[in-house]
């Protein structure tokens, strides 16, 4: 885990920097540490960006207490677990480490709502395809047990073209990290969640 050292230090080094109380912690791998447009693109829900390059679950996991150290957020949304499936880990250990992250989640944050975004469908792992659906589907499956506390959003299929791939555009030109076009995607689908679930718009 050494070498996620030096982002999780920039991390730290976030904390009192907004002119806000963040209320809604946004958490994961570079899908999240890339949205550059977060702050404006979902300013209602007073965010904080906390995602770290190359993350997998694991080290979300792993990394999880020394990060969160000091928030006391409102709501959480997760995306991680497509960098474990490109690095060779099966859909059940994703799912393992998963349920870890809930017991993180349980130890420290007990009261607190959170959302697990689903694994992406990508170009560069479009091999994979079948795997990060048995994945997500694990995932929701453990999310659906949680009474209504946790949430799982899709955005797989969101990303899909009319011939069912990945649709070109919303992706940058490595084919796995997500173009402006892909994060627009994801702040509708995350807004029109919030607005439902939570009222908050």
């Amino acid at each position: 885990m050494t070498w996620y050292e030096n982002d999780v230090k920039k991390l730290e080094a976030l904390k009192g920097t907004l002119p806000y109380t963040p209320e809604t912690i946004f958490y994961g791998s570079s899908s999240i540490r890339l949205w550059a447009d977060m702050y404006e693109d979902l300013k209602p829900l007073r965010p904080i960006n906390l995602g770290f390059g190359g993350s997998t679950l694991a080290a979300c996991v792993w990394f999880f207490d020394r990060i969160m150290e000091s928030y006391s957020p409102r709501h959480i949304v997760i995306y991680a677990g497509e960098n474990d499936l490109g690095d060779g880990r099966t859909p059940e250990e994703v799912y393992i480490f998963f349920c870890q992250m809930l017991a993180c989640l349980e130890r420290r944050f007990p009261h607190v709502r959170m959302t697990y975004i689903s694994i992406k469908p990508s170009i560069t792992r479009w091999s994979l395809a079948k795997t990060v659906r048995y994945a997500n589907q694990l995932i929701k499956a453990e999310i659906d047990k949680s009474n209504g506390k946790y949430y799982y959003l899709d955005v797989f299929d969101r990303m899909l073209d009319a011939n069912g791939l990945p649709a070109k555009d919303l992706y940058d030109a490595d084919g796995l990290h997500l173009s402006r076009k892909g994060y627009l995607i994801w702040k509708d689908a995350v807004s029109q969640h919030f607005e439902t679930i939570f009222k908050i718009s």
